[in-house]
């Protein structure tokens, strides 16, 4: 089965690199108020392995840098490369959950 072209590597909603850059679309953060954040608005638990392992593949991208620190902690922000990446991620989730809804309702399976 062919893999879809996939920008930047994101590939799924609940995929940490797209948790961690839709957070950060909210403002800069460190890597407990990132956890904190993306489980409130995702339901996601990141352990530290899968959280800092991809900070640190987001900023070797360029898609995230580092800001001073701030008591001990290394806040993170968006870069300009992380917003057009979310936002690519953003509109291809969005064609495949309207190409969804649309054959649902299509079979009666309408969505509440």
């Amino acid at each position: 089965m062919a893999q879809a072209h996939q920008p930047h590597g994101l590939r799924r909603p609940n995929d940490p690199p797209v948790l961690i850059l839709t957070s950060l679309a909210a403002g800069p953060k460190h890597g407990h108020a990132l956890a904190k954040d993306i489980e409130d608005f995702a339901g996601v638990t990141l352990g530290p392995g899968a959280l800092y392992g991809a900070i640190t593949r987001l900023e070797e991208r360029g898609l995230i840098e580092p800001l001073e620190l701030d008591d001990r902690r290394r806040p993170y922000r968006l870069t300009a490369a992380g917003a057009a990446a979310l936002a690519e991620a953003v509109r291809d989730m969005r064609r495949i959950t309207d190409v969804g809804a649309s054959r649902l309702s299509l079979i009666g399976g309408g969505l509440t």
